[in-house]
């Protein structure tokens, strides 16, 4: 029998190969969705459900199939009380989808409030003295020094990271990694620089921060313990003693996306048949 690869390449064996796809999809979708949230454990009784409706089937128990078929007829509205919290926060992530335009200013919204949170951590330690060492990860993995730390995978938030550098508490000493947006890990081994180029007042943070910079491309901020000055260091600068004004300016410029200008035209498209009789 002679192989025609042509009988396969047919619109109908597409269209299913493109339905099994789509489904795939949406399953990992919703999967990623209610991972970490309660509605696992509803998820699992689900499945339980439909597990016992098929064994039941097969063993001919026509009262328990019975019992079975009449909760899933339901199940459709239970899913939608049930998992309401998850739909709706399903529905606000295609809202931020880059077809509407939102997954860009998302971004950009997420980077000015991480820097607003790195802004009073550095502030508040800086009016009062309290030693920090800060590392960003950018484009070069930092794996081998986020192992050398305790795991926190925290949001970013000002009064965690001045908490975690109180002097005296278990965490203060070595650095904190941030990865993605994310604290990684405080107490982190950084390496030291060994550069004469580093002034000698300055302390072992100062160097952590510079060796850092010689290996990877972090940025990496430094309150000092004895002045309050901030330091930024990356690729093997220094920049010492920087005023509010122009550490934020530093970060803004390097952790901010820039937002295009102008909407794309499919975006505008899309807006205008989403907003299309909002004014009637």
């Amino acid at each position: 029998m002679k192989f025609d690869i042509s009988n396969f390449l047919t619109w109908n064996n597409f269209s299913i190969a493109l339905d099994v796809l789509i489904i795939w999809y949406l399953v990992y979708r919703l999967i990623m969705l209610i991972r970490g949230t309660k509605a696992v454990q509803l998820a699992k009784g689900i499945v339980f459900i439909f597990i016992v409706r098929i064994v039941a089937g097969f063993l001919h128990l026509n009262a328990l199939t019975y019992i079975v078929d009449q909760i899933v007829s339901w199940a459709v509205v239970g899913i939608i009380v049930i998992f309401q919290p998850e739909i709706r926060r399903g529905l606000e992530r295609i809202g931020r989808t880059p077809l509407f335009g939102g997954r860009e200013e998302n971004a950009h919204d997420q980077s000015v409030k991480f820097i607003k949170e790195l802004d009073k951590a550095i502030q508040y330690m800086s009016k009062r003295r309290i030693g920090a060492l800060i590392t960003i990860q950018q484009e070069t993995g930092l794996d081998d020094y986020i192992e050398t730390g305790i795991k926190l995978d925290a949001d970013v938030s000002g009064e965690l990271l001045i908490n975690i550098f109180i002097p005296n508490t278990p965490l203060h000493d070595g650095a904190v990694i941030i990865n993605n947006d994310r604290i990684a890990v405080a107490a982190a081994y950084l390496p030291l620089s060994d550069s004469t180029m580093i002034p000698k007042r300055l302390g072992t943070r100062h160097r952590a921060a510079v060796g850092i910079s010689e290996v990877t491309d972090a940025i990496t901020i430094v309150v000092s313990e004895e002045t309050g000055g901030v330091t930024i260091t990356r690729n093997g600068r220094l920049l010492l003693d920087m005023t509010r004004e122009e550490y934020m300016k530093y970060l803004t410029a390097e952790l901010v996306p820039k937002k295009e200008k102008g909407t794309k035209w499919y975006q505008k498209l899309f807006n205008k048949i989403w907003k299309w009789g909002a004014g009637r």
